[in-house]
């Protein structure tokens, strides 16, 4: 169930029951105390009347709430709501979390939404109980006590790399939403965090609901790994990527007790925010599992699926404009065929970088598959045009992609592209947007999976039937695919576009 959908009853039964699926869902604010809690918070449950639910932190804050010291609810798993909504809400906590506000402003971030900023404060402020500034604050106190707890860190090196533009800015933000000043939040860390090896590299603990598919998500990636871009193995992926302060490497791996980590090395430590929002969509570990398990193995013909694979995710984007390339070059052939045609082309465009853990090639920028891609792709010409075309608007900004997009916008603007049909736009708006509903029907893997599930496998009986398992088709879709597929096929077709 949605969170936006509980009655309070039905939270306040969830904070009395400590459940921890609710957290990062919406925090607690007692009114007797002035603290907020995330829902699993062991300290005894308020009186009803002392209550008051808010969707985010920021919002508490904003309604004079400090962070409780005991459950920290800035540690919880970010909310899988931004995701399920489509509206100006949901648009705009995906940019924030990409750091729109800090490179471009409250101006920049309204522009891209399509409002003024006055308004777009109002109708975040009646929404989520706190305008654009607020909601980036509460997206920086995240960042800084993530490093405060797991790094050791200077206390200026958190202050900017989790975007504050002062020390007495990061100072008084601390102070506000925590109730101590930063160093005294990193004397209550458990225990002593990782050394870092070098200036540049971080390793953070990134929160997720249980279950967690990481062997799934690790052979996805694998299988897909452009090489000198990319590195997948059975239980690791790592790459490197262009942020606003220049070219990152990343490794995401699951430690000993089933926790997701990131180890990072920036060429500007101000990327961090950016980087660890890209990393958890890129693994969807926003998603809530449980939630989604439960509403698919209601249906006779996928509680075998769930059974044999809980905690399903659908893979991200960690570029929007590197995905639509992706899905383009990996339009009807084969995964591996796709990779070959992907590495030669970043082996031939893409920029050379040095000291990435044995990563020397970035993908290649927009503007280098528009100008020479006609060198170095193969294949029908008009395929090859559609291709720089799209690459040429991206480009331009005359098509935009990011993770903010409306979605029947986004989808508009990509199939009004050449050579990019239903397929391709859904599955770009799947990756890009983690939009968790949609459903493949053209895809060869997927009715191949339909029907081995008992499923019907034509394209419009599977559709008709997908949307039984509304809003979470895309986890549907993921289900499918596995059916019949191992993930690290290399023969696996998918793609039926135009």
């Amino acid at each position: 169930m949605s969170a936006a959908s509980l009655t309070f009853d039905e939270r306040y039964r969830a904070i009395d029951a400590r459940d921890a699926r609710f957290d990062g869902q919406f925090v607690t604010a007692v009114r007797s105390t002035g603290i907020y809690c995330r829902p699993s918070c062991p300290a005894r449950t308020p009186k009803p009347e002392n209550v008051t639910f808010y969707p985010t932190s920021a919002a508490a804050h904003e309604a004079g709430y400090r962070a409780c010291k005991r459950c920290l609810p800035e540690a919880a798993p970010g909310s899988p709501e931004w995701n399920l909504r489509g509206d100006v809400a949901g648009r705009a906590m995906r940019l924030i979390a990409d750091g729109v506000v800090e490179r471009e402003g409250v101006p920049g971030l309204a522009a891209r939404l399509g409002y003024s900023s006055r308004h777009l404060t109002r109708l975040l402020t009646a929404e989520l109980g706190a305008g654009p500034l607020a909601l980036a604050r509460a997206q920086r106190a995240h960042t800084a006590r993530m490093l405060l707890v797991s790094t050791d860190m200077p206390a200026a090196e958190v202050a900017f790399s989790a975007g504050f533009a002062s020390v007495r800015q990061f100072n008084d933000t601390i102070g506000a939403v925590f109730g101590m000043p930063p160093l005294a939040l990193r004397a209550r860390r458990p225990a002593a965090p990782a050394a870092v090896p070098s200036p540049g590299a971080i390793d953070l603990l990134l929160p997720h609901r249980g279950p967690l598919d990481h062997a799934g998500l690790f052979a996805w990636m694998a299988a897909r790994a452009v090489r000198g871009v990319e590195i997948g193995t059975s239980d690791s992926f790592a790459r490197v990527l262009r942020l606003p302060g220049g070219p990152a490497w990343f490794a995401l791996r699951v430690d000993a007790g089933g926790r997701m980590r990131l180890r990072a090395r920036l060429a500007h430590l101000g990327d961090l925010p950016v980087l660890v929002a890209r990393a958890r969509r890129l693994f969807d570990l926003d998603a809530d599992p449980v939630a989604v398990d439960a509403a698919l193995a209601a249906h006779p013909e996928l509680a075998p699926l769930v059974a044999r694979i809980p905690g399903i995710r659908v893979p991200g984007a960690a570029d929007p404009h590197e995905m639509l390339m992706r899905a383009m070059v990996g339009q009807q052939i084969t995964v591996a065929a796709a990779t070959t045609a992907l590495h030669a082309l970043t082996e031939a465009l893409g920029e050379r970088v040095e000291g990435f853990e044995g990563h020397d090639r970035l993908f290649p920028t927009m503007s280098a598959i528009a100008e020479r891609g006609h060198e170095v792709l193969r294949g029908p010409g008009a395929r090859i045009r559609a291709i720089t075309g799209a690459a040429a608007a991206l480009a331009s900004g005359d098509l935009p992609l990011t993770s903010g997009d409306d979605a029947t916008a986004q989808r508009a603007a990509l199939l009004a592209m050449p050579g990019i049909g239903p397929w391709t736009a859904d599955y770009v708006r799947m990756r890009v947007l983690g939009d968790p509903d949609i459903t493949l029907p053209g895809d060869v893997a997927v009715r191949t999976g339909a029907a081995a599930a008992g499923i019907p496998a034509d394209p419009r009986g599977l559709e008709a039937w997908a949307a039984r398992t509304a809003p979470w088709r895309s986890y549907l879709t993921a289900h499918l695919w596995r059916a019949v597929t191992r993930p690290t096929d290399p023969t696996t077709r998918q793609g039926n576009s135009a």
